[in-house]
């Protein structure tokens, strides 16, 4: 450490840091634009221009290192006129257009403008004109504005790993744009809006909609993946009544889960809580159509309903997106009237070993250690757009020193040098069984047998991974979606285990959180073993059950054999659903909808995949004449006059399960290499912005979603196989359930597969990763 002065105060440095960030270490305020402690130093808009002893002239302090002894000056003659004369160029060509610009009230440059700059300008020449690009449905441009600090642009090159903004002349003409004119794509595109320090990148879905000044800024969780970024949501409040309308969602600081950035899943999902498909108030199917009641009268209909049909004949089913709370009262109202069909892994088809899973799906590595991982191994994973803060992560490593391989059923868009495997199906056993042969010879140790007479001969790939991962310091393998809903999910990860300890990357914000709070039917919370063992998921579909339950889940769209689940539902007795929307097949097969809080309406907690709790408060009252969903199990629980309900808040749930959870039994993974033949050629994939309930009504966000999303995709030589081109129409059938698409040839996709997005309204009801599907041309 090193000791410098800076304004008369003395400050330790580490040699070769800059002078900002010892200014800003010390609570010692620098003016700045174009300097982002999260990205590289441009110097470009001189704002930080400060006085150095013996320096004849200012120096920007984000470009200037510190060095023994020296004395830095901010508040200096030289130093507040440098600053003054910058501030007057940069407004040289700004609009000065406060009034109407979405950034006004929070502007850095306005900020600055009064802090460092003159009353008045003293140019009078004519103002440049930039004309605005249009970059998308998400973020609104307005260039005028622009100051040329290029955030923007380091971002897309150094974080994001995709460059789709750039600058492009010299001078008063330099532009900052997309050159070749096209909308950003990139997963975590509006970063850029906070980035920008002025109006020229804003929020386009909350354009016009409100002021800075009229937020109130509540600190949440995002709702969606596994990762559980730090959010804080902005709301604005009504006179007489304690609703509070979500007007966006931006990013909180947490250095040790997302740093400052989040997705724009995370950030543009909130659009859904005001869209037209939320329910208004508890709604009963009478004669067919949907009349709606008071809480009184559906909540007595759901409990006289369940209680002509036997427990064992009820199913419950939760999306991996409910709170902690939510998830441990379901169980808890379920098994208190007998109903042992408990479950939240609606995209899972393997449950063949899952008595020998551990306590909760979760890394091995917490989320702050992946940027020092040497090697890294994903299977079944398209981390980009599964949890896209881990790959801003994983980016990170790879780009320093780190070595990425993956196995999966296509080759996926990685940001960063991938060595890629293309295998689905049972070749995916094989070709892992391949990777652990290739292990155990570098180590010198003996393959189990079993796991031997899976592989196959070891080649290129497999003998650089396992070069990689000997010698790596800090090693890590990911299992992704593809992974966890394939047909032989425990024997893939049985076999990478021997190879190194499995990071589950789960489904949904709470995948953890659902396995602790006994959201199955072989556990209950903290892994307590349930007095009778229930159906899974799967089976409660295909064993067709009297009852169900539904908590945020839409079968249709969000399970792994839908079309079995859809015939399930319209063969049931009785239907509740729990949800904050309408719309969908759930009005043909439910019987009553209650309406329950949106995410960021309702207090709860998040378990995240390096087992993190998270916990948050409500940012006001629910929509309408919604309620909380633990406040709505909890009255459930009374009519049916349950004991152990006597809750007042989310919180004292909480604590009770936190009761349980301080002796959880150790369990470890003991799943074994047991594959069963697999026949399907059928991959499956959830959009990335089709994930959930919530994301699926953000209008935004699917308005970003291709044309030709709802397709069947397949490469060329198995499209010629089926002499199939590409744009023909092909019939798909499965188990007697028939769908037509057209053919979208995609050269990524493994030999003799067929790939279909799902959780669309166009492949709803079809599809199964268990089943084979025949496909033949239909008519065109």
């Amino acid at each position: 450490m090193i000791e410098i002065e800076i304004d008369g105060k003395k400050c330790l440095a580490e040699p070769g840091q800059m002078i900002i960030d010892v200014a800003d270490n010390n609570d010692i305020y620098i003016p700045r634009f174009c300097y982002h402690r999260k990205l590289s130093i441009a110097a470009n808009c001189r704002m930080c221009l400060v006085q150095v002893e013996k320096m004849g002239k200012p120096v920007p302090a984000c470009a200037t290192p510190v060095a023994d002894g020296i004395k830095v000056f901010t508040k200096s003659k030289m130093a507040q006129e440098a600053q003054r004369a910058v501030m007057e160029f940069l407004l040289i060509n700004h609009p000065l257009d406060c009034p109407i610009c979405d950034q006004g009230g929070e502007c850095e440059l306005q900020d600055l403008a009064v802090g460092f700059g003159d009353d008045i300008s003293r140019y009078t020449e004519g103002k440049r004109s930039v004309d605005d690009e249009d970059l998308g449905p998400l973020v609104a441009t307005d260039m005028t504005r622009c100051i040329h600090c290029t955030r923007c642009v380091r971002f897309g090159e150094e974080v994001a790993g995709l460059r789709e903004l750039g600058a492009t002349s010299r001078g008063e003409k330099m532009r900052i744009g997309t050159y070749v004119k096209k909308a950003m794509v990139s997963e975590v595109s509006g970063n850029v809006i906070d980035l920008c320090p002025v109006g020229a990148l804003t929020n386009k879905p909350f354009r016009f909609k409100g002021r800075a000044w009229e937020m109130t800024q509540h600190a949440m969780i995002a709702p969606h993946d596994c990762v559980g970024s730090n959010i804080y949501v902005h709301t604005r409040g009504y006179e007489y009544t304690d609703y509070r309308e979500v007007m966006r969602v931006v990013p909180r600081d947490h250095e040790q889960v997302n740093e400052n950035w989040i997705s724009d899943r995370d950030r543009y999902s909130c659009e859904a809580l005001s869209s037209d498909f939320r329910v208004e108030s508890p709604m009963i199917k009478q004669d067919g159509h949907w009349v709606p009641v008071d809480w009184k009268t559906a909540l007595n209909t759901v409990v006289d309903r369940l209680r002509t049909i036997q427990g064992t004949d009820i199913a419950g089913l939760a999306s991996p997106n409910n709170t902690v709370e939510e998830l441990y009262l379901l169980q808890k109202l379920l098994r208190g009237i007998g109903c042992p069909n408990i479950d939240h892994r609606l995209r899972e088809h393997d449950f063949s070993q899952q008595e020998a899973m551990p306590i909760a799906p979760s890394m091995q590595i917490s989320l702050d250690d992946l940027e020092s991982l040497d090697a890294v191994l994903l299977v079944g994973s398209n981390v980009r757009h599964e949890q896209p803060i881990i790959n801003l992560r994983l980016r990170k490593a790879m780009i320093e020193s780190g070595q990425a391989f993956a196995l999966n059923p296509c080759e996926y868009d990685f940001n960063y040098p991938v060595w890629q495997d293309v295998a689905a199906g049972d070749e995916m056993i094989t070709h892992l069984a391949t990777l652990a042969k290739a292990v155990a010879l570098a180590r010198n140790e003996t393959l189990a047998p079993e796991i031997e007479k899976l592989a196959g001969e070891v080649d290129e790939f497999e003998s650089a991974f396992a070069r990689a991962i000997v010698n790596a310091d800090k090693a890590a393998i990911f299992f992704g979606a593809y992974a966890l809903h394939h047909p032989n999910a425990h024997t893939l990860m049985a076999i990478a285990n021997s190879i190194h300890p499995v990071s589950v990357l789960s489904d949904g914000a709470n995948g953890a959180g659902a396995w602790l709070a006994g959201m199955l039917p072989h556990r209950g919370p903290a892994a307590d073993k349930p007095e009778k063992q229930g159906h899974h998921a799967r089976d409660m579909f295909a064993k067709q059950h009297r009852a169900y339950v539904l908590m945020n889940v839409e079968p249709e769209l969000d399970c792994a054999d839908s079309a079995t689940a859809l015939n399930a539902l319209n063969n049931a007795e009785f239907i509740v659903c729990l949800t904050p929307f309408r719309g969908g097949a759930k009005e043909d097969y439910a019987d009553v909808i209650l309406p329950i809080a949106g995410f960021a309406q309702t207090s709860g907690t998040y378990i995240n995949a390096e087992t993190r709790w998270q916990s948050f408060l409500a940012a006001g009252a629910p929509y309408a004449d919604a309620r909380p969903g633990w406040k709505v199990l909890r009255v459930l629980a009374n009519l049916f006059e349950l004991p152990g309900f006597e809750f007042d808040s989310s919180q004292d749930v909480l604590a009770e399960l936190q009761s349980l959870c301080e002796d959880v039994p150790s369990i470890k993974t003991t799943l074994k290499v047991a594959p069963t033949e697999l026949r399907s050629n059928l991959h499956m994939q959830w959009p990335m912005f089709c994930v959930d309930n919530v994301t699926r009504r953000s209008a935004p966000l699917q308005a970003t979603l291709s044309d030709n999303i709802a397709a069947f995709r397949m490469n060329s030589t198995t499209a010629a196989s089926h002499h199939l081109s590409a744009g023909d129409k092909v019939e798909a059938e499965q188990k007697g359930m028939y769908l037509t698409l057209p053919l979208v040839i995609d050269e990524s996709i493994a030999d003799g597969m067929i790939h279909l997005y799902c959780g669309l309204n166009e492949t709803a009801a079809f599809g199964s990763m268990s089943q084979p599907v025949n496909i033949t041309k239909g008519e065109q």
